[in-house]
């Protein structure tokens, strides 16, 4: 008999094989221990079906149920037994509307999950003012059971911190994703609209479980296709499918689509002609695509069209859109990633003296989307000085799920430690506490229209994202979307324990292996601030060497600046004076070589080889050393994960230890292609038990990569 009752305590055993497609949507059964305790809070489910969305809700509830707990709760018209679930709004349910309960601040995305008593008897509610907000709930509820929490004396009050959450797709009618790593475009343009893969469902499914109530269809680098009346049936088709899962669609706009959809000459946004054709166009989106969103524009970066083509600024060109979407209660998501045809003294600057100018003067349904920080995606970068510095311009924090910087699809690098630490900087706007998430959410400035923008990793392979850990970065995404304030590991924990098991014996070490994965990645790239060191266009591997071409901040000696004295890029008040356009306090710590953190030493500083670190070693030491360090972290992650088979499923299991041993041989090719590199211009040897690279420079150099994939076309 002891025999048998341990048993019960022993986690269920993965299934034998998996490809990832479920993603944390999994619903294996739970833990033999805890089947019964569960059971017991569903016995049967009331909810109604009036609506698409309600249906969305009570369907996900039964397959979920179903699955964690091998039968599904009894569907009700109302609940009368012990352990019911009920699930609505006051509105759909009158057994929710008599309990009276207080869901005035949850809003229109809001939710409350309670244990309550109906008639004398224990049961528990999914309340919300909203069918969507009641859909959140509900997937709220099957987390609590993937991820082993208790089911009784519940009650949890969400409500969503940002309005706008969204995933940007880079992707190109064509099925082309530009800076995708999981295959081609999901949305298959020529079948649609007369062919919906079932997969679209599974993407909103998705989508709406973490709180993602926005896509964007169609890449930044847009055609002005999209907004032809062929392809705007298409988006059409998706929208019809995404809508009861509470996903808005977006289009990304091309500025000078005017010219070239419309038959005008000019896409000056002040032109009469030119915005009563956004007004038509607009007018007719919405007459195709019921409860649209609204616009992203990416203008004058790149060689992107803009308004300054015209000598107009970013708030006339934004404006105008606005003008056209406000009737429709549309938006505009304007990027603040720009940088004109003149080479500045220094490309982090240029949003900043772009933007700032203009604060204030932006429409009210305008977001001005920056990215967290002012180069591009890198493994690490400060906070963007935007944030902070316009306070009467709601911003949109940009992040990039994608790893376009970070190893592609083959390396682990868990992003929620790099977004959490963008969110929490302090930008002391407004003294100490001013927050890049308060500016994101809102509550520093005031702002009502508040957003949160990832550029997706979304490919049509059957894991979704290339890999099965780039899952997390998704998830993770949508999470902190919804609430910026949420621990990176805690999301992690419960990812892995809805997408791989919730046995103490893999959560704890897998978590580990996350937490520290993004650092690793920054040590064998870009350690103590250096940044942009990758391969030209596609960006796939080390060269610091990259040199010439039609614009110097094109390059990576233009961002390290290594010679003979030092390395690093001087962004003080004797440099570029970058440090300038943060708040006075952080201005003064990161301008002086003696307050900057070391994270950020070689951003602001030039900095000699011989400078004395805060670990007793130079310069040239501490750097050498701490692209060992990744490289060491990364052969660690492989000994954690190997020590895990037979607790993973074989497929998954495989294909991550394949994927480790991948990044661990890049992890040392950038390591040592980039000593091999800078030790040209340190001159310096390296430190006692570090090893030499495996070549000379020149091998490095010739190392050619002309189909890496994900780079523009």
């Amino acid at each position: 008999m002891a025999v048998l009752g341990l048993a019960l305590f022993l986690p269920t055993l993965p299934a034998a094989a998996e490809d990832g497609h479920d993603l944390w949507l999994r619903y294996l059964p739970v833990q033999e221990s805890r089947v019964a305790a569960y059971r017991a809070q569903a016995t049967e489910l009331a909810a109604a079906t009036a609506t698409p969305t309600q249906r969305v809700a009570r369907d996900e509830l039964l397959r979920g149920l179903q699955g964690l707990l091998g039968t599904a709760p009894a569907v009700v018209p109302k609940a009368g037994r012990a352990g019911a679930l009920l699930v609505g709004t006051p509105a759909s349910s009158p057994q929710l509307r008599a309990l009276k309960l207080d869901l005035s601040t949850l809003g229109e995305e809001g939710y409350l999950v309670r244990s309550v008593r109906i008639d004398g008897r224990a049961a528990t509610v999914v309340a919300a003012n909203t069918d969507v907000g009641a859909l959140y709930g509900a997937f709220h509820f099957l987390r609590l059971i993937q991820t082993a929490q208790p089911l009784d004396a519940l009650d949890i009050r969400e409500v969503p911190r940002t309005k706008v959450r969204v995933l940007n797709h880079w992707d190109n009618l064509d099925r082309y994703v530009e800076r995708g790593y999981a295959g081609e475009s999901i949305f298959d343009w020529h079948r649609l609209p007369g062919w919906k893969d079932p997969r679209y469902t599974d993407y909103a499914r998705a989508n709406a479980s973490i709180g993602i109530n926005g896509t964007v269809l169609n890449n930044v680098n847009t055609s002005a296709q999209m907004l032809t009346p062929m392809y705007l049936e298409k988006a059409a088709a998706l929208a019809e499918v995404f809508r009861p899962f509470g996903i808005k669609v977006y289009l990304s706009a091309r500025f000078s689509a005017p010219i070239e959809i419309g038959g005008l000459k000019t896409a000056d946004p002040l032109d009469p002609a030119v915005r009563r054709w956004w007004k038509a166009k607009t007018d007719e989106v919405y007459r195709i695509i019921p409860g649209f969103g609204g616009f992203l524009v990416k203008a004058n970066s790149e060689g992107q069209p803009g308004p300054q083509d015209y000598g107009r600024s970013h708030a006339d060109g934004a404006n105008m859109l606005a003008e056209a979407l406000a009737p429709h209660g549309g938006i505009v998501m304007w990027r603040a990633f720009v940088y004109s045809h003149e080479e500045p003294d220094d490309r982090a600057k240029q949003a900043y003296t772009e933007f700032v100018p203009y604060d204030g003067r932006f429409a009210p349904n305008v977001l001005v989307q920056v990215k967290n920080g002012a180069i591009d995606f890198q493994p690490r970068e400060p906070f963007h000085p935007l944030f902070g510095a316009m306070p009467e311009t709601p911003l949109m924090m940009e992040f990039q799920i994608t790893k376009e910087y970070l190893g592609f699809a083959t390396h682990l690098a868990y992003l929620a430690p790099m977004y959490e630490e963008a969110l929490r900087a302090d930008t002391h706007a407004s003294g100490p506490g001013s927050t890049v998430a308060r500016v994101v959410d809102g509550s520093l400035d005031g702002h009502a229209l508040t957003g949160m923008a990832g550029v997706a990793n979304i490919g049509v392979d059957r894991n979704w994202s290339g890999s099965h850990f780039d899952q997390a970065n998704w998830f993770a995404f949508g999470r902190l979307a919804w609430d910026p304030y949420l621990e990176a590991e805690a999301i992690a924990r419960d990812w892995v324990k809805m997408t791989f098991s919730t046995d103490p014996a893999v959560v704890d070490p897998v978590v580990a292996m996350m937490m520290g994965s993004r650092e690793a990645v920054v040590d064998y790239m870009t350690p103590l601030g250096l940044h942009h060191l990758m391969g030209r266009g596609h960006h796939y591997g080390p060269a610091p060497w990259v040199a010439g071409g039609p614009r110097a901040d094109w390059t990576s000696v233009y961002y390290h600046r290594a010679d003979a004295k030092g390395i690093g890029f001087d962004r003080s008040a004797t440099g570029s004076n970058a440090v300038a356009q943060y708040a006075p306090p952080l201005a003064a710590q990161f301008g002086d070589l003696s307050t900057v953190p070391e994270e950020f030493l070689l951003w602001f500083h030039h900095v000699p080889w011989d400078h004395r670190m805060a670990s007793g070693r130079t310069l040239w030491d501490e750097l050498v050393l701490r692209y060992g360090r990744g490289v060491d972290y990364v052969t660690g992650m492989r000994r954690t994960w190997d020590g895990l088979a037979g607790k993973i499923d074989p497929e998954r299991h495989a294909q991550v230890a394949a994927f480790l041993a991948i990044q661990e041989q890049e992890a040392q090719w950038w390591r040592d292609a980039s000593i091999a590199y800078f030790q040209t211009f340190s001159k310096r040897p390296l430190p006692a038990g570090a090893a030499p690279p495996a070549h000379d420079l020149e091998y490095y150099q010739a190392l050619q990569f002309p189909f890496a994939p994900g780079d523009g076309k």
